[in-house]
């Protein structure tokens, strides 16, 4: 806000920005830690997750030798919930890269050449923004065959929008930088330029637009198991197994509440340490 005072000129006084609480912050970072943990360990701690045992059908939790009780088929929900970790977490962790590394190549290119090559990035992204991500994920899966890595690499073309804009918006602010004028002076190539001088600087907003984009795709990736899109019925997936266990929210409400509160939370976690790194980096480059 600005406050003029008697006598002198025109003052700007700056708000110091909000920073979150760091209880919350490690939190999540022991959340992501553990999810982490578990999807590498998954499938070692529980190999025999999506083994059914028909005759056992839909136990309660608390029933002994199941601490969240078993679905319809006869699986146990804890080992199920374990073993899907890998799933639910692989895939949109590969999203988020996947799709910023298309997004510094291209948001590179645009916002440090300009001219007709920014036209033709500008006219691509508009063009993937206008696609519904869920139904052309449903769409080319149907056509392809909906299997799991062919809804990664949908994913991480329809992502990339998002990154090429953030990348060359930083891109075009630094690019205006004496810094950026001294190197362009001493004959630098634009790739040393871009990848050596440019991106560090918008390090931040990489960051950020990538655990963003983590939260973004792990629910995209939900949503889709949940349609029956990208895993096979009999796998474990936290999606998926969201979609078999609500059918038995009375019976035992553990089958669907325990992988709705784990993307749930998963999600979130991601949010708030991507806002903290990049809030966290801002700072020690200001």
């Amino acid at each position: 806000m600005k406050r003029a005072l008697p006598g002198t000129r025109t003052i700007t006084l700056r708000r110091p920005p909000k920073r979150r609480p760091l209880v919350l912050v490690a939190i999540c970072l022991a959340i992501l830690a553990v999810a982490a943990i578990f999807a590498v360990i998954g499938p070692l701690v529980a190999p025999n997750a999506t083994e059914q045992d028909i005759l056992v059908g839909s136990l309660p939790p608390g029933f002994p030798g199941h601490p969240l009780g078993t679905d319809e088929l006869g699986r146990d929900i804890l080992q199920l919930t374990i073993a899907g970790t890998t799933s639910a977490l692989v895939g949109p962790v590969l999203v988020a890269l996947g799709s910023m590394v298309l997004g510094i190549v291209l948001g590179s290119l645009a916002g440090y050449e300009r001219g007709w090559v920014d036209l033709l990035v500008a006219r691509w992204t508009d063009l993937l923004f206008a696609l519904p991500v869920l139904l052309m994920a449903v769409v080319v899966a149907g056509i392809l065959g909906a299997g799991y890595w062919t809804t990664v690499l949908l994913l991480i073309v329809l992502f990339s929008p998002s990154d090429i804009r953030v990348v060359r918006a930083g891109v075009l602010e630094q690019s205006t930088r004496p810094y950026i004028e001294a190197a362009q002076m001493l004959g630098l190539s634009r790739w040393r330029i871009m990848f050596r001088h440019l991106l560090p600087n918008v390090a931040p907003l990489i960051i950020t637009n990538t655990m963003l984009n983590v939260a973004f795709a792990l629910v995209a990736f939900s949503s889709l198991s949940f349609l029956g899109v990208g895993v096979p019925p009999n796998s474990a997936d936290w999606g998926r197994q969201l979609a078999d266990g609500r059918f038995l929210v009375f019976e035992n409400p553990a089958a669907a509440v325990v992988p709705a509160v784990l993307i749930i939370a998963v999600a979130f976690a991601a949010n708030v340490v991507g806002d903290w790194l990049g809030e966290r980096l801002t700072r020690e480059r200001t």
